[in-house]
């Protein structure tokens, strides 16, 4: 005898309801419905941002608000940990912490649905508030907006939970229904609805993002301005061949594509050149404010500089050489005629970020301060600073390399903390001595036989006066330098090896022009610079 077959499910009739899930199958299923609808309540706030002048986006203020207030020594365990997708990487944190609340919420609106619509509204409420900190906020827009994400969030979370039946007397019925072999329609419902909204939040996120980065590309300001004397690479500043070059050896000037970026602005301010000034003001004889066609009237210069950020581990690449043009900074602050009282220079841009640094350094003839107006013979790129930024030889960027730069402020040392000395970074922050092995790189695997060591070497104001290179904690022996620009910039350096089989070590170290060698222990870079050498290890065959 054969069974007989089992009759084929059919789908409820049409007008029925279906079927509640279980307990045990409505947690998940509450909380895939509040990370969708938090989700969507994000992704309406982006798409505001991106079509409505005057609204920041909300996970950008929050995100921005966590980048302002972060503890001591946050910046340097997110930078060495992410480089320069730090800020992509904090906005993906900020998401992910958003949609794992919303899991919780889903969850608990089950029971308590008053209480979930009540900390959306808070969230929502929260990321207004951030956004107020953004200058291009029109409150009664970006308030409008909140109450919108309100709305779509709370709809959201209680269509989507419709989904999941009403629970209660139901859950027996569909107990029984599911040993029944019928299909559970009303996990797929939840399904498809889930992932038709989860999947339009998505393109509405996206395309608010794209529309609010595209509106804020500043327009260009035009042809850059000659310089008096334009600057020149000296026979020899470049060594690096092109086996070298396409192995790693970094240029002695970085494209600006390729050269690093390091602030705190998660969107990179819009500035329009046309109602665009700068400010000189605090402890000066005349309180003066340039545009921007006044300030590049003035005595035009180039010079190459190399610059670095506090944050750089040793043998990081968040250093680099380019070709600043623009206006000698002393130049401008004569024009206000700096009081003797003044001991510190204060730079501000156009979103509040401030540095701070010794005015005796400014005045120092040995070095000439620049405010810079182009990078590597183009207008500056809007990642860099346009249209004005800020360019002291010798000083890390935290305490010089103003971008976006709107102010200048003439005060005394002890009257003022700008942004990372308020996070616990030293006042005073000259760039330290350091030297990198860009080629081979470290785990690298050669063949036996003579192969060309190479990397940068850096000491901006002071220049490098020689680089050597230990080979398993060998004698340290010379390498040949590339024909230094200035003192202001990195050199290039090259070292032939002899290399036999086995497991070994690379070191380097430099000494600037003044004879002081490199420090050798490695630290971290909190809070004024990173020290020691760069060591590597490789197999050789």
């Amino acid at each position: 005898m054969t069974a007989p077959r089992r009759p084929r499910p059919s789908p409820p009739p049409a007008g029925s309801t279906p079927a509640a899930l279980t307990p045990a199958a409505r947690i998940p299923a509450a909380a895939l419905a509040g990370v969708v609808a938090v989700g969507a309540a994000l992704a309406a706030g982006e798409l505001a941002a991106g079509v409505i002048a005057g609204v920041p986006s909300p996970l950008l203020a929050i995100a921005q608000v966590i980048v302002d207030y972060q503890p001591p020594g946050a910046k340097d365990l997110v930078v060495g940990l992410f480089g320069t997708n730090d800020k992509l990487a904090l906005e993906v944190f900020v998401l992910l912490v958003a949609l794992a609340v919303g899991a919780i919420l889903g969850v608990q609106a089950v029971r308590r649905p008053g209480l979930a619509t009540a900390v959306i509204g808070a969230f929502a409420a929260a990321g207004f508030l951030a956004s107020l900190r953004d200058p291009i906020a029109v409150a009664i827009l970006a308030a409008g907006v909140a109450a919108g994400e309100t709305v779509v969030g709370s709809w959201a979370l209680g269509w989507l939970l419709a989904s999941a039946g009403p629970g209660g007397p139901a859950e027996a019925s569909a107990r029984a229904i599911g040993r029944g072999g019928m299909p559970d329609w009303t996990r797929r419902r939840l399904l498809v609805r889930g992932g038709a909204l989860a999947a339009g939040s998505i393109v509405a996120g996206v395309a608010g993002r794209w529309l609010l980065e595209r509106s804020r590309t500043p327009a260009p300001a035009g042809a850059l301005p000659p310089a008096g004397t334009p600057a020149t690479l000296p026979a020899g500043a470049d060594i690096a061949t092109p086996d070298l070059a396409s192995a790693g050896l970094s240029p002695i000037v970085v494209p600006n594509d390729r050269f690093y970026r390091i602030d705190t602005a998660l969107l990179p301010p819009s500035v329009d050149v046309a109602t665009w000034s700068l400010r000189i003001h605090g402890l000066v004889d005349r309180e003066t404010t340039l545009t921007y066609d006044q300030l590049v009237s003035l005595p035009i210069i180039e010079q190459y500089v190399t610059i670095a950020c506090v944050s750089n581990e040793v043998g990081g690449n968040l250093v680099g050489n380019a070709l600043w043009r623009g206006v000698p900074l002393r130049t401008v602050l004569d024009m206000a005629g700096v009081q003797p009282a003044a001991a510190q220079l204060v730079g501000r841009s156009v979103d509040g970020f401030t540095v701070g640094m010794p005015m005796a350094w400014v005045r120092d003839e040995a070095r000439v301060p620049m405010i810079a107006i182009g990078m590597n013979g183009q207008p500056l790129p809007q990642l860099h600073g346009y249209p004005a930024r800020l360019i002291v030889p010798g000083l890390y960027g935290y305490v010089s390399a103003t971008k976006w730069l709107s102010e200048l402020e003439l005060t005394t040392w002890d009257a003022f903390n700008a942004y990372w000395v308020n996070l616990g970074w030293s006042k005073e922050a000259p760039i330290l001595t350091q030297s990198r092995i860009d080629v081979p790189h470290g785990g690298a695997q050669l063949e036996a036989g003579r192969t060309t060591v190479a990397g940068v070497a850096w000491a901006p104001d002071r220049g490098v006066s020689k680089v050597e290179v230990s080979i398993d904690q060998g004698d340290w022996q010379p390498a040949t330098l590339s024909a230094p620009i200035s003192d202001a910039t990195w050199v290039q350096w090259l070292f032939p090896w002899d290399a036999i089989a086995g497991t070994h070590s690379i070191e380097v170290r430099a000494t600037d022009g003044t004879g002081r060698l490199q420090a050798d222990g490695i630290t971290t870079p909190f809070p004024d610079g990173a020290r020691g050498h760069h060591r590597i290890a490789l197999r050789v065959t």
